[in-house]
C-alpha cells in the first residue's frame, strides 16, 4: 500500500464516523446556510503581476513528524494574514497531519482571506463539508481521484461557489487536470511513493499548463531562495507550511516571501 493509499484508508474511516454522527442531507443544510465564499481564484490571479502565498496551519507531517506544537492556529492565521498571506490553508486530516475541522472554524473566525481546507477529498460530503465550515478553496489530488470522479468533484466545488486547488505530480496529472478545466493547478514535487523532494521536475510540468490557469508550486519552498526559483520558473503562488510554522517570524516570511514574487514578475 502506498502512502496516499494508506492516508485515504485512514480518511474515509474517519469520514465514516462523522457521516454517522451528521448525515449528508444535513452538511447540505449547513452548507448552503454559510456565508458566500470569497473569491479564491482572483485572490490567487493577483500572482500573475506578483506572487501570491498560500500560508499554511500544519503541526506535522508524514515526512517530517512533528513540526510544530501550534497552540493558537488562529493567531499564527491571522500573523499569515498581516503578512499578506492570498490564502490560508488549514489541514484537517488528523491521522497524519495533526488536524481538525475545529482548526478550519478557528481560522476562518479569524481571518478574511480565502481559506484552503486541506484535506483528501474522496467523497462528495467532504466537499459540503468545508463549504459548510466557511471553506472558499479545497484541495482535489489527481493521484486520488479517476477521471470521472475529478470532473464531478470539481463541478460540485464551482457549484456550491467555491474554487479547487486540483494537485499534480506528473505531466500524465497536469493533462488530466486540464483536461477537466481545472483553473487553479498545483505542481506538488514530493514524490507520492518516497516523500522525497525534486525541485527540478517543477519547469517541465510547470510548461505544460495553459497561461489563463493559476499556477501554484507546492512542496520544497524552504526559504526565499526557493521562492525565486520557483517564481522565474512560472508560479504564480507557492504554498508554504513547514518553512512558516517552524519560524520564529512568520508573518515577516510570508511578508518577505510575497515582496521576493513581486520584485522578479514587475
Amino acid at each position: 500500500m502506498s502512502v496516499l493509499e494508506d492516508i485515504v484508508a485512514g480518511v474515509r474511516e474517519d469520514l465514516d464516523a462523522r457521516r454517522r454522527s451528521l448525515p449528508l442531507e444535513d452538511v447540505r443544510v449547513l452548507a448552503e446556510q454559510a456565508p458566500a465564499p470569497r473569491d479564491a481564484y482572483a485572490a490567487l490571479s493577483a500572482g500573475t503581476n506578483g506572487m501570491g502565498v498560500i500560508a499554511e496551519v500544519k503541526r506535522k507531517s508524514p515526512s517530517k513528524g512533528e513540526l510544530s506544537n501550534i497552540q493558537d492556529p488562529a493567531e499564527l492565521a491571522a500573523a499569515y494574514e498581516r503578512g499578506g498571506a492570498a490564502v490560508i490553508s488549514v489541514l484537517t486530516e488528523e491521522r497524519r497531519f495533526g488536524g481538525s475541522l475545529a482548526d478550519l472554524d478557528a481560522v476562518r473566525a479569524a481571518v478574511n482571506v480565502p481559506i484552503l481546507r486541506k484535506d483528501f477529498t474522496v467523497d462528495e460530503y467532504q466537499i459540503f463539508e468545508a463549504r459548510a465550515h466557511g471553506a472558499d478553496l479545497i484541495l482535489l489530488i489527481v493521484a486520488a481521484l479517476d477521471d470521472a470522479t475529478l470532473a464531478s468533484f470539481l463541478e460540485l466545488t464551482e457549484r456550491l461557489g467555491m474554487h479547487a486547488l486540483v494537485e499534480t505530480h506528473t505531466a500524465e496529472e497536469v493533462q488530466r487536470a486540464v483536461a477537466v478545466g481545472a483553473r487553479i493547478i498545483g505542481v506538488n514535487v514530493r514524490n507520492l511513493k518516497t516523500l522525497e523532494i525534486d525541485r527540478s521536475v517543477f519547469p517541465a510540468l510547470a510548461a505544460l499548463i495553459p497561461s489563463h490557469s493559476v499556477l501554484v508550486a507546492e512542496s520544497g519552498v524552504r526559504d526565499i531562495a526557493d521562492v525565486e526559483l520557483y517564481a522565474a520558473d512560472g508560479a504564480h503562488a507557492v504554498l508554504v507550511g513547514e518553512a512558516l510554522v517552524r519560524h520564529s517570524n512568520p508573518e515577516a516570511t510570508v511578508r518577505n516571501f510575497t515582496r521576493v514574487g513581486n520584485a522578479l514578475h514587475s
